[in-house]
């Protein structure tokens, strides 16, 4: 898959705050002005919510697929999102995904809004512990 962008975006320029980045992996155009609606939208998340678990949102296409796939990486494990699978644990964090087809903009962006601050979910830290 081709990499067509990365971006980062630091709760408002806040000290000590979390991070949501951005990439997307697109192997068609199809999806290209939504993910870059979307990827615009996510940077407006933080500026006046903090974020405190640091993620990162994927957006990608499987060929043969017509659907926009979506992965969000938390650092630390989150609570389960309604409509979204996972989590799956990942070398990078704790991984949801979810797919959307025809489903308009605003309401993806809705979608991804609630998994990037879904709440935290201190089980993982029992587990390191135990």
């Amino acid at each position: 898959m081709k990499i067509l962008s990365r971006r980062s975006f630091k709760n408002g320029g806040r000290e000590d705050a979390g991070a949501v980045t951005t990439r997307h992996k697109l192997l068609t155009s199809s999806w290209t002005a939504d993910v870059h609606a979307l990827e615009t939208a996510i940077g407006r998340f933080t500026a006046d919510r903090p974020l405190t678990n640091d993620c990162q949102v994927v957006f990608f296409e499987i060929a043969g697929d017509g659907q926009l796939h979506v992965n969000v990486t938390h650092q630390h494990q989150t609570r389960a999102v309604r409509g979204w699978a996972g989590p799956a644990k990942l070398p990078d964090g704790f991984v949801h995904n979810r797919r959307f087809g025809d489903t308009p903009p605003k309401q993806m962006i809705r979608h991804i809004k609630n998994v990037v601050f879904a709440v935290r979910d201190y089980s993982d830290l029992a587990a390191d512990a135990g």
